[in-house]
């Protein structure tokens, strides 16, 4: 490819992913996710206890001459995924044992900056049908900003709420492509390492927006692409098989966009009205001399009417109070302080948000 350099969302593109990325402006994607070769250094058929073949990695894509050949090739994808990703975007990379640290290495080398490391945990994981080692049960993930200091998004309350109101965890319980996920071509898998759905609408929905463009490099049969059109996003594919790149225009042609985009944006606090606890106080939602509690009835504080909390020695925010009473350097009063409705305690958080729903 050559010309010009231009951003060609939606589309999936043939070819060396290296050489390709090099022709896609800088400072162009907002996040990269990477599912690149393991290098598993296979040696020889993998056979279950009845002497049938496992179905593993062996694709020439999969091959390299050694750790220094694969080494380069990763340190050739990362330079062009850092180049093209804006100042604020994030890098997403998949991998095993054979791959994840010698990639971690060159992240870090290339100045990328690394956030979490991600386990996914597989509930249905392949046997060791050799019985010599652990059962391989995960993979890691690796998400970085582009550089130390660097701003970033992070959609928190998104990931708190797919995860049942509680913080999302850094290890993720999902299970692997089974069943009528499963791309099938000829009767057999169509590709060796399909990813789930579920894991992508995670990595998708975690770090992007609305119209977000997430560039993947090793695009397989699509599934970065089907799961960021289903979300809103646009996508960039880079697939060096025609055979998967086919498979992908295909599943991702019969996908449908979001009628609703708000639907899938996500609602992160700065795109709500903030609201001061005092108001909750001027409002009548908690009056003058009303007793907060923590969770386990352990403190209290009494409510004044401009907003400030009042205990047997200190007086200030709700913050501030929780912070005095557990002795500790900060708190989240609106998570800390509970009132009582009807013998039950609930976070006064829930009131903020009635309220909130009120000035809509």
């Amino acid at each position: 490819m050559g010309g010009s350099k231009k951003t060609v969302a939606n589309q999936v593109l043939l070819g060396d992913c290296v050489e390709i990325m090099a022709t896609l402006p800088a400072d162009s994607v907002d996040v990269v996710f990477a599912d690149p070769p393991y290098n598993l250094q296979l040696e020889g058929a993998l056979l279950r206890p009845n002497n049938s073949k496992v179905a593993g990695v062996d694709a020439a894509w999969d091959r390299f001459d050694g750790f220094r050949s694969y080494d380069e090739f990763t340190r050739a994808w990362l330079t062009q995924a850092r180049r093209v990703l804006k100042r604020t975007g994030t890098l997403w990379v998949i991998g095993t044992y054979h791959n994840i640290f010698r990639i971690g290495a060159i992240v870090q080398d290339e100045g990328f900056w690394i956030l979490n490391d991600v386990v996914w945990r597989k509930t249905n994981p392949m046997p060791n049908f050799r019985g010599r080692r652990f059962t391989n049960a995960h993979e890691t993930l690796i998400w970085c900003s582009r550089a130390r200091g660097e701003r970033y998004r992070f959609n928190y309350r998104a990931m708190k709420a797919l995860n049942d109101g509680l913080q999302m965890r850094s290890d993720w319980l999902l299970p692997l492509c089974t069943g009528p996920e499963r791309i099938k071509a000829r009767g057999r898998k169509a590709h060796p390492t399909q990813k789930p759905e579920a894991l992508l609408h995670r990595v998708i929905l975690a770090s992007t927006e609305v119209g977000d463009l997430v560039l993947d490099p090793f695009f397989g049969t699509g599934t970065t692409g089907a799961v960021a059109k289903r979300l809103g996003r646009t996508f960039i594919g880079i697939e060096s098989d025609p055979e998967y790149a086919r498979i992908a225009e295909s599943r991702i042609a019969a996908i449908e966009e979001p009628a609703d985009p708000a639907l899938v944006a996500p609602l992160e606090r700065r795109s709500e009205p903030r609201i001061p606890f005092g108001w909750l106080v001027e409002r009548g939602l908690l009056a003058p001399g009303a007793v907060l509690y923590d969770a386990r009835r352990r403190h209290t504080a009494r409510v004044r009417a401009d907003g400030t909390l009042v205990t047997a020695d200190f007086r200030g925010s709700i913050h501030a109070a929780g912070a005095h009473v557990q002795n500790a350097p900060a708190c989240n009063g609106w998570q800390f302080w509970c009132t009582e409705v009807r013998g039950r305690l609930v976070p006064i958080d829930l009131l903020r948000q009635q309220l909130r729903t009120q000035l809509q």
